[in-house]
């Protein structure tokens, strides 16, 4: 990227972008009757206790395939699920589904000990992919950061859906960025990411971006997963 470009991406120029309506932001329903997780709160996310499973070994995400979304070309990802099973980065809404009933991928056959620990959860899953993150700066991050778009055709029926990230490589100076609204620095929170960190999320209601201080390439596991009383519970039992 162009320096002088890189150097317009921060969080003055986004509130600019939104004002004029070149860049708009997006925010997710809140208003529905989604069943939703009291354990969240008004925070909106928890941090976990660290993975305690079997080691993962890198070459269940260091091996994989990586592409990009065409909104975001420079950070890559492997998906693990589909909506339709076929090795492809798309809203699961464009084969009239929600972010759930994900259906594994070839590219999964790769990363078995992801899959298990995906499918020990035994709660529905939608979206599982692999993240690839090279360095950035923090006001990179700040200028990334957005809200998912996870309850898309969700039936109200349904319990409304969040993202579990796994941390897979050991970035202590690198953190997730949250703010409650994307030009609020009063309520920014930065959680770090050392290897196997866990943090559940609202991400179509938090706002939020990875920051990786590097040298190295980042590495991580999201899984859209639905809000259940068993998922409550299991977060109940990963809280440090």
């Amino acid at each position: 990227m162009n320096p002088a470009n890189s150097l317009l991406r921060n969080e003055y120029s986004k509130r600019l972008y939104h004002a004029l309506g070149i860049r708009r932001i997006p925010s997710g329903r809140q208003n529905t009757q989604h069943y939703r997780m009291p354990i969240l709160g008004e925070a909106g996310y928890k941090v976990l206790k660290p993975y305690a499973g079997p080691e993962i070994p890198p070459t269940e995400w260091t091996d994989l395939r990586y592409t990009t979304y065409p909104s975001d070309p420079s950070t890559f990802f492997a998906p693990l699920t589909s909506a339709t099973g076929e090795e492809m980065l798309r809203g699961f809404w464009e084969s009239g589904k929600p972010d759930l009933g994900g259906v594994w991928t070839p590219v999964a056959e790769h990363a078995p000990t992801l899959v298990n620990y995906v499918k020990s959860l035994a709660n529905p899953y939608g979206r599982v992919q692999l993240i690839r993150q090279p360095p950035n700066s923090l006001r990179e991050a700040r200028w990334g950061l957005h809200s998912d778009d996870n309850n898309r055709i969700n039936p109200e029926t349904n319990g409304w859906v969040v993202r579990l990230w796994l941390q897979l490589t050991d970035d202590p100076q690198s953190c997730l960025v949250l703010r409650q609204t994307p030009f609020d620095k009063k309520s920014e929170v930065r959680i770090p990411l050392p290897k196997y960190s866990q943090i559940v999320v609202d991400s179509e209601r938090i706002f939020h971006s990875g920051y990786h201080a590097g040298p190295n390439t980042r590495y991580g596991l999201i899984t859209s997963l639905e809000s259940t009383e068993h998922l409550q519970d299991w977060i109940k039992s990963q809280l440090p």
